[in-house]
């Protein structure tokens, strides 16, 4: 499966899914890092291990639906079968969504539905809940909309303010994208309405995450 990932800055879940592809998951094949921005830092990571990069500055369009395109183009010369956002910091248009369908997976640092959007451990902070995570969803037209393919949870203590909450929970993602996007990769799930039909292999992993995680 030729996959791109989409970032706005650092990258460092895209980083993972690099490195999952290299180790353990030979099924995914990560062909195209591309940015909204020629200043993310992530895309120095991707050129130093031999992956193609691209950069379409969003701001010269002034519809979102014209970037959308030129995107959705790119990735089309590319050849491109699946979409990992991670860090990507736009909403897509729903054309765009609705293009891609089932094939673009997101990572959100909460436990969706709750605290979509942003300034996310802030928000989980100040409303005193013990505990936050991350999610790995499909991408639906909306913000931090679609349906769930797995979650991993952490407490949060009383000490914890914005920048260790969130230190967790990104350990939290490096460890949950890499075996959701290689749940697709491996066809261990099926999608019907919305409804996602997880194989027994697929249970297996998502429930080994949780055991080496001690929940």
């Amino acid at each position: 499966m030729r996959v791109a990932i989409l970032i706005s800055g650092r990258g460092s879940n895209m980083e993972r899914l690099v490195d999952s592809c290299k180790i353990n998951n030979k099924s995914a094949s990560i062909e195209l890092v591309f940015s909204n921005n020629d200043k993310a830092s992530g895309l120095s990571f991707a050129k130093n291990n031999n992956i193609k990069t691209s950069v379409i500055d969003h701001r010269i369009f002034e519809k979102r639906e014209d970037f959308d395109h030129e995107l959705d183009k790119k990735l089309r010369e590319n050849n491109i079968d699946f979409i990992c956002n991670a860090g990507f910091m736009r909403i897509l248009s729903e054309d765009f969504v609705n293009n891609w369908f089932n094939k673009q997976l997101n990572i959100h640092p909460s436990l969706l539905p709750d605290f979509k959007g942003l300034d996310v451990h802030k928000r989980v902070i100040e409303s005193k809940t013990n505990i936050s995570g991350c999610t790995v969803h499909l991408v639906r037209a909306g913000v931090d909309e679609g349906p769930i393919i797995g979650q991993i949870s952490t407490n949060v203590e009383s000490n914890d303010n914005e920048e260790i909450l969130a230190g967790k929970v990104l350990k939290l993602e490096h460890i949950l994208y890499p075996v959701c996007l290689k749940l697709f990769s491996d066809n261990l799930i099926q999608i019907n309405e919305d409804k996602i039909i997880y194989s027994k292999e697929a249970i297996d992993q998502l429930d080994e995450i949780n055991a080496r995680l001690g929940k």
